[in-house]
């Protein structure tokens, strides 16, 4: 994908599963699930893709998220983030920043492993409001704090939206979780966002109000979701959440009424 001459690459990691009416529903819609079962396996299962991005701009050399590591639970699996990095010739210590969307496990799995930083020359930057709550609270979760603690002396926060590289900016918006971060890549009139976790399913472009278990604060989490997806309807922005297909870009367009989210 290129935004201008800024160039945006998938770094595919591995594949979560989950029971997709437990995790993502529509409340005032029973079994909404039934239309949208070409998203789903044949046992209603919802298949997320994990990883992050690379992108080439300027001479800075940024990965947004990090994948889930090299967990395999059953249901989260990982390990191929980094042999996915070198395949686009990049090597860890060619990074020059981490950026994250939020600090979930599963898009902080290679900041670091077993307590050694992976990406030796980078800057690691997510907003202070996810700092403070999976690490610095007092009901941080200790397995969190064993991933992320050591990243301090790498680590920059921020409070502000605005530019962290250039043609490479961050939005806060807050919802999934109190930090978390859309990010927004423009080169003159072309532009795309990353939404994270923001949505988790193209079904959530589709169609309004649906609820994800995993965000901490689910009315303002609908209300960002909504005002994105009402933002890029019917423009150029391309669009791609953090867990889609193939990671893969698309448009949000809509017809006699109805969103739907073409695959760029």
């Amino acid at each position: 994908m290129k935004v201008g001459a800024i160039e945006i690459l998938p770094v595919l990691d591995g594949v979560g599963k989950e029971a997709a009416a437990e995790v993502l529903t529509r409340p005032d819609v029973p079994d909404a699930w039934s239309c949208h079962a070409d998203l789903l396996d044949e046992h209603g299962v919802l298949h997320l893709d994990l990883g992050g991005f690379l992108i080439r701009t300027g001479d800075r050399t940024v990965l947004v998220d990090a994948g889930v590591g090299t967990i395999d639970n059953g249901k989260y699996a990982g390990g191929g983030f980094l042999d996915s990095l070198r395949g686009l010739g990049v090597t860890p210590d060619e990074v020059t920043d981490v950026l994250f969307t939020h600090l979930h496990f599963d898009h902080v799995g290679w900041a670091t492993k077993k307590g050694e930083v992976v990406f030796p020359n980078a800057t690691y930057r997510v907003h202070s409001a996810d700092w403070a709550h999976f690490v610095e609270s007092a009901d941080a979760e200790p397995g969190a704090v064993r991933k992320l603690s050591p990243l301090a002396s790498r680590l920059e926060t921020f409070t502000t939206d605005g530019a962290l590289a250039p043609g490479l900016s961050a939005r806060h918006t807050p919802g999934h979780t109190p930090g978390s971060t859309v990010y927004v890549v423009a080169d003159g009139d072309e532009r795309a966002l990353l939404l994270g976790d923001v949505v988790h399913s193209v079904v959530e472009l589709h169609e309004r109000d649906w609820e994800a278990v995993f965000d901490v604060d689910p009315v303002a989490a609908s209300a960002v979701r909504n005002a994105i997806a009402d933002e890029v309807a019917d423009s150029t922005d391309l669009v791609v959440g953090a867990h889609f297909p193939g990671l893969r870009f698309g448009r949000v367009v809509t017809a006699f009424g109805n969103r739907t989210f073409q695959t760029f």
